[in-house]
């Protein structure tokens, strides 16, 4: 006879211990055997899938949410590139038109090519369709923002640039 390898030679005597077994011990050792290794593959293999499964139908759709938001954001990004320039003067104009719905809770300062809105209480709906008039409309850009947010809304100071600067 061939000499056994070593690993096999380790499993001689668990092998010699399983023949000494009694048949129905063998039998309840298998059966806790085929236990264990099913609930291995449950842990293991399918519960990740289940979950991952479950999961999948929300993150698709935030992950669509988002991927709508980019192409709008895209599309407008397209649309002001190929918008014709817009002068100072014009900008300002804009400006000074989307500033005027805000009434007395904005005062606008003009600095050179910028332009300083001071806000007192402006709420949040406001303050985004101020930003977006004055990045579509006047054609500027935000440049630097120090606001803070109370109950009544945003007060504080926004800097944007002037002359269609994208």
């Amino acid at each position: 006879m061939k000499p056994l390898p070593k690993a096999l030679a380790a499993l001689a005597p668990l092998q010699a211990r399983w023949v000494a077994l009694p048949a129905r011990e063998k039998r309840l050792l298998l059966l806790a055997g085929t236990a264990l290794v099913l609930f291995l593959i449950w842990q293991l293999g399918v519960r990740p899938a289940l979950r991952t499964l479950a999961v999948a139908p929300a993150q698709r759709a935030a992950l669509e949410v988002q991927w709508q938001a980019m192409q709008k954001r895209a599309a407008e990004a397209a649309e002001l590139r190929g918008a014709t320039p817009m002068s100072p003067e014009q900008s300002l104009a804009a400006l000074k038109a989307a500033t005027d719905r805000l009434g007395e809770r904005a005062r606008m300062t003009v600095q050179g090519d910028r332009v300083v809105l001071t806000l007192s209480n402006v709420g949040t709906a406001e303050l985004r369709d101020w930003l977006s008039e004055a990045r579509s409309g006047a054609r500027v850009r935000p440049v630097e923002a120090t606001l803070s947010r109370a109950a009544q809304g945003y007060s504080g100071t926004l800097i944007v640039a002037l002359g269609g600067a994208l």
